[in-house]
């Protein structure tokens, strides 16, 4: 068989990737839901567990045949099965990215950058949002543009998207001290400071199971 390139994204890692991604929230869910607790409605690790719970089942009994596709049919499942602002962000970032990849059996690193740039530019759009409103971007945006970079300096996609990673975690631990600036969180004004954002850190865990979906061999 035919191995892909340590620097594509092959329609098995992308389902990999989502897989690996409804598992690490479903371990997370409780500690995600704690993080909503004090700055929003207290659903965020229940909806998000049950969110890519069916984009998993979704996938397992049928997978469509390109890493497009997959991510199309994995954002519009979180459009319709998760609650509140979760469900439209982030399968506005799926479904956009999708789109951006059309339906190229096998991507590069370069294109998936560009196409994971893309969905993030439209959650920003959708949500009103920029980076250092303590969101979810705050996490998306950075790793984004660390794995550019690290693409551009020659690296293979799995120590890009390591990078990327690490830039995730990060970003979504500079949340804590910020004020929220747009969602519920908002109207809390200075009491949202202190306070990692639950969508941050979800946006860590998606991106951690990208690069563990590359990482691992086929």
């Amino acid at each position: 068989m035919t191995q892909p390139s340590p620097s594509a994204l092959t329609n098995e890692r992308t389902v990999r990737w989502l897989v690996l991604a409804a598992e690490a929230v479903s371990r997370e869910a409780d500690r995600l839901t704690e993080l909503d607790s004090p700055i929003g409605d207290a659903d965020h690790g229940n909806n998000m567990r049950r969110g890519f719970g069916a984009v998993r089942d979704s996938l397992t009994a049928e997978t469509p045949e390109t890493p497009g596709a997959v991510l199309r049919q994995a954002g519009r499942l979180l459009v319709s099965k998760v609650g509140g602002a979760s469900g439209p962000l982030y399968g506005t970032l799926l479904r956009r990215a999708g789109k951006e990849l059309g339906d190229s059996p096998e991507v590069s690193g370069a294109d998936l950058a560009a196409a994971l740039r893309t969905g993030v530019d439209a959650v920003a759009q959708l949500g009103g949002a920029a980076t250092g409103d303590k969101t979810m971007l705050d996490a998306l945006d950075p790793a984004v543009t660390a794995l550019r970079t690290a693409l551009e300096r020659g690296e293979t996609l799995e120590a890009a998207l390591s990078q990327a990673g690490t830039a995730a975690d990060e970003g979504a631990a500079a949340t804590v001290p910020i004020r929220a600036r747009k969602g519920r969180a908002s109207y809390l004004g200075e009491r949202s400071e202190g306070h990692l954002d639950p969508g941050a850190a979800s946006s860590a865990l998606l991106l951690a199971a990208l690069a563990e979906a590359v990482a691992q061999d086929d």
